[in-house]
């Protein structure tokens, strides 16, 4: 196997050649840096659509800079394929795949086995691994190095090196991107430590935090989630409890982050979305049990958090109840779909869970959404209203903020609506609130 000085004199002269397994959210931008950073890049999938995109040069990510793009795989810099026989050219190889949850909450790990299987014939002597799929402590030793070591033939540590390093990606993030976030690596053995990190660092901006195993690194990334997952559960118990108390939780947050130090302020919602936090506090659950562990704060919170479509169509109901209106047959339109403001992804969006349930009680819902024209949810496609008139608005019995896009005119939503449910404290700035409860 090449030594570990000659790998690092590779990485310095920026001779290695970088795969990346998977050209999503995590995987394309990862792609992109890299190819910029002087090292030439394959791109791996198994969507042709994907591949002919990156191959002409189309963006299709919303991190990724269209002309960077462009310049770097007309440049020879970057290409994508499906013919994963071409692994053998690479010297280091990222897997970026989702870790979704199956039918009965648990990890579907799946797309990395299956990763994993079609990149291991073709592993070249020296070659550098790292898993950066969230997943539950343990998958990279337990899982992912057996498929490697029986696919390939040689053992990790003696024919590859194998890590794994947490991706970190915030869509629609203004200020931190893949280049200037900070990367943590674990991995099994010193050499295949600090070669891993050596490629990183070359890369990244944000520094890199090496700890002393992937385990360690894997806990990491689901301790980062399940913090924001028990936080905001916890605001959303007290959004709910202010709720019957007549008390304004937005007012409650706004005065409580004014302290200096002890409180991070977290804001209420109909429920959780993307690709992480809903997610990832299951993976740890799931495997919490096989210590004979039961996290009872993690599963508290993911129970508020999974209520709150629930909840926020019972309080729609309410609404329209208030202003005279039966929930059958009401006539309700919801401003976003998407998970987070100003991105048209909308994975595990509670949006749709919250359209779900008010349909549930035979409402008639329809939606407007700027960033995400078309949704698929549960084998169903919907649409977006095209545009959002006064006639739009003036016809729904009640108008449900579900996502605080910045390319909505609330002013004018709230002149011409009957009745608002905001449920993202979007319309915050808005002058005459006669018509407007909150979350």
């Amino acid at each position: 196997m090449i030594s570990k000085d000659e790998l690092l004199e590779r990485i310095g002269n920026r001779q290695l050649v970088c795969g990346t397994v998977g050209l999503g959210y995590v995987g394309l931008p990862l792609a992109v840096e890299k190819a910029k950073a002087g090292f030439r890049v394959v791109g791996f999938d198994v969507q042709a659509e994907k591949v002919d995109m990156v191959n002409h040069g189309e963006n299709y990510i919303g991190d990724v800079v269209q002309e960077d793009l462009e310049q770097l795989v007309f440049a020879g810099m970057l290409e994508a394929t499906g013919d994963f026989s071409r692994v053998s050219e690479c010297d280091f190889v990222a897997i970026c795949v989702p870790t979704p949850l199956d039918a009965h909450q648990q990890p579907d790990t799946s797309y990395m086995e299956a990763s994993s299987r079609a990149i291991a014939p073709h592993l070249k002597s020296g070659c550098m691994v790292v898993l950066e799929s969230t997943t539950y402590p343990g998958t990279t030793e337990e899982l992912v190095k057996p498929i490697l070591e029986e696919g390939s033939g040689m053992r990790c540590g003696e024919g590859f090196y194998l890590g794994f390093s947490p991706e970190r990606v915030d869509p629609g993030n203004l200020v931190y991107k893949t280049k200037n976030t900070p990367k943590v690596v674990g991995a099994i053995g010193e050499d295949a430590l600090e070669c891993i990190a050596a490629v990183y660092e070359a890369v990244l901006e944000g520094g890199v935090t090496r700890v002393s195993s992937p385990a360690v690194a894997e806990m990491e990334k689901i301790l980062e989630n399940t913090y924001r997952n028990i936080n905001i559960g916890l605001v959303n118990e007290m959004a709910m409890l202010c709720d019957r108390m007549g008390i304004d939780v937005w007012e409650v947050i706004d005065a409580a982050k004014t302290k200096p130090y002890g409180f991070t302020a977290f804001y209420p919602g109909p429920g959780l979305g993307g690709h992480c936090i809903p997610l990832d506090p299951y993976y740890l659950t799931w495997k919490a049990r096989e210590y004979g562990f039961h996290t009872s704060m993690i599963e508290a919170s993911m129970t508020v958090n999974d209520g709150m479509p629930e909840w926020c169509a019972s309080r729609t109901a309410r609404i329209l109840n208030d202003f005279g209106k039966a929930a059958k047959d009401a006539k309700v339109l919801v401003l976003g779909v998407a998970y987070k403001q100003d991105i048209d992804d909308y994975r595990e969006s509670p949006a749709l869970r919250l359209i779900e349930r008010m349909e549930v009680r035979s409402m008639d819902v329809s939606y407007f959404d700027p960033w995400v024209p078309v949704y698929r949810y549960k084998g169903e496609s919907r649409r977006s209203i095209p545009e959002l008139t006064a006639e739009v608005l003036e016809a729904a019995d009640v108008v449900v903020v579900a996502c605080a896009h910045t390319n909505v005119d609330y002013d004018f939503v709230q002149r011409h609506a009957k009745a608002i449910f905001d449920t993202k404290n979007a319309m915050k700035a808005v002058q005459d609130r006669e018509n407007i409860e909150v979350l």
